[in-house]
């Protein structure tokens, strides 16, 4: 965390230059009118003299007139001034915390795979949600303070003050004693609120377990369970938020304590003035107007140090993702990824989190063009094989190339752009079958559209569904079967259409009827590929040009599928083992 992020006036200037500073002309004129607006209280304070020394004391039946026209005008400007600035800042407001939703998602989305593993989605829900709505709040309530309640305060006490200035300081007396207690509630507000943005990431955390994982909860008869976990972080979240609450109240009460004080000190020492008669009533109703009317704007100023606090804890936090850099960038002067059908050569490749060994010196090559599968027992290392493919993470030894070209010397986006993914889950958004398949493409022709759903299988079922290609998949892909969810992962690979296929057992959750069509569609997605296949039932990779048998991160045999049987070695006791089963 640097250092600005960490200073209330850092994270000011942050949110400034970073999400204010570019609405400057929209916020320069609701700071117009929220002078004017300001301005209208000292008006409305100043003329509380010509109204009794004229009109009600004097008794100038003229003077009505006038009087009544500059208050109605008064109170028309202040309308049209508070309407005009609302508006205003509502969509200043608005634009600022969607850019730092922006900001904050799009920096996400960069982050490496190793951060979004030991933060869960729950946690960063909250932070782009949850964190943002809170400072969106403060907006407002900050720039009103600094532009209609200041104003306001400068004018009321310049009438105060041209009233009898000895009176204005009487008023003030108390002022010296709030300063200790506010740094200390702000102190104090601010940690509440820090315990609260805690405690609402955890309850997001436990939602994001609860609905993702409804079925095992059903299943498993754990509703009670989860049910109660929720409930006791919601009991701590109501103590949390009272505390917090607790201590935004008193700063603005202080400053009750002290307008009473001061109120109380003036009527004492003018009061006799008045009834000596060196005050009018008019200076008296005008005085005690001015400093009515400038202890709300007090108050509210010192309610913005309480408010500020509580948003201060969300931008804390919101910086320390956009200060988190990715570990895995692009190189400063990338080479071009392979134009054509690549091969694949992975040397000497180890990989060890923590104290544990994923690949050990790992070798093997996949041809261009070719199929090649990687078979071998759970926590052999295929999956981490795709994960250093397309630098999900770097080997800790060892060099990747494709096509010639160390994957470490691409950029990013280049060296992801070569692979087709299609594996044992498919991702489907909730959205329609269309679109989970086009993925935002503009581009795709009917023909080739048509072309992908007949190889992937897709038309085969098209008609069952209710609205065809626009049927919505529901949350996850829910309203369809697993083999559809396959298909529709298919054809969206087709129309990618980049020269390497990973496979990631594919079809190892299916039915027999859904698997030798998912199978089909598969083979045909291969052709003119370099594809690797991660498979778990050695039937469906009878075929493949070449087999990698791996075992605790290293590659321990290789071969055809005839050659391994005839080796007698690993593969050739894990087919029988199936065969057997």
């Amino acid at each position: 965390m640097t250092e600005a992020a960490v200073n209330p006036r850092g994270l000011l200037i942050w949110v400034w230059r970073g999400y204010l500073a570019k609405h400057w002309r929209l916020l320069v004129v609701a700071m117009v009118f929220m002078a004017l607006e300001g301005g209208m209280f000292g008006a409305l304070s100043y003329m509380m003299k010509p109204m009794f020394d004229n009109v009600f004391v004097g008794g100038d039946a003229d003077a009505i007139v006038w009087v009544g026209l500059v208050f109605l005008g008064i109170f028309v400007t202040r309308a049209v001034a508070s309407i005009v600035q609302k508006v205003l800042l509502t969509r200043i407001s608005q634009l600022s915390v969607a850019d730092i939703r922006q900001d904050l998602l799009a920096h996400l989305m960069v982050l490496d795979t190793a951060y979004h593993q030991t933060h869960s989605p729950g946690y960063l829900m909250q932070r782009v949600e949850g964190d943002v709505d809170a400072i969106s709040k403060v907006w407002r309530t900050i720039i009103t303070g600094a532009g209609r309640d200041v104003i306001a305060l400068i004018s009321l006490f310049a009438v105060a003050i041209s009233v009898d200035w000895r009176w204005t300081a009487i008023a003030l007396l108390g002022a010296p004693i709030l300063i200790a207690p506010s740094l200390f509630l702000q102190r104090y507000v601010r940690k509440e609120a820090r315990r609260a943005r805690d405690v609402a990431a955890k309850l997001s955390v436990r939602l994001n377990e609860a609905f993702h994982g409804i079925v095992p909860v059903k299943l498993n008869a754990l509703e009670r369970y989860q049910s109660d976990r929720y409930r006791t972080l919601t009991e701590e979240r109501v103590s949390v938020e009272t505390r917090s609450a607790l201590g935004q109240a008193t700063i603005p009460g202080l400053i009750d304590i002290m307008a009473g004080l001061g109120f109380m000190g003036v009527l004492f020492y003018g009061g006799n003035e008045i009834l000596s008669g060196e005050k009018t009533v008019g200076d008296f109703m005008a005085f005690f107007t001015a400093l009515g009317l400038a202890f709300e704007p007090l108050r509210r100023l010192g309610n913005v140090a309480g408010v500020w606090q509580v948003a201060a804890a969300g931008i804390e936090r919101i910086r320390q993702i956009l200060d988190t850099e990715p570990a895995l960038r692009s190189p400063a002067q990338p080479k071009p990824a392979p134009a054509d059908v690549p091969r694949i050569v992975l040397e000497n490749v180890s990989l060890t989190y923590g104290d544990t060994d994923i690949l050990n010196g790992c070798s093997f090559t996949a041809e261009a063009g070719q199929t090649t599968a990687l078979v071998g027992p759970s926590g052999a290392g295929k999956s981490t094989i795709f994960n250093v493919l397309t630098r999900l993470v770097d080997p800790s030894h060892g060099q990747v190339a494709i096509g010639g070209v160390p994957v470490t010397e691409m950029a990013l986006g280049d060296l992801r752009g070569l692979f087709s993914v299609v594996s044992q889950e498919a991702l489907l958004f909730d959205d329609t079958v269309l679109e989970n398949i086009l993925l935002g493409q503009a581009d795709v022709s009917k023909a080739d559209l048509n072309r992908a759903l007949d190889a992937a299988h897709v038309s085969d079922f098209l008609p069952q569904l209710s609205d065809g290609l626009n049927t919505p998949v529901g949350p996850r892909g829910s309203a369809l079967s697993g083999g559809q969810r396959q298909r529709v992962a298919i054809a969206r690979a087709l129309l990618r259409n980049r020269p390497i296929l990973l496979l990631d057992e594919a079809t190892s959750a299916l039915d027999t009827g859904s698997e030798a069509k998912v199978q089909a569609a598969l083979e045909e997605l291969s052709k003119g590929r370099t594809t690797l296949v991660i498979a778990h039932r050695l039937s469906t990779i009878r075929d493949a040009h070449k087999i990698v048998v791996m075992d605790r991160g290293r590659v321990i045999e290789e071969g055809t599928h005839d050659a391994l049987l005839a080796r007698s070695g690993t593969y050739a006791a894990l087919h029988q083992m199936q065969m057997r089963d």
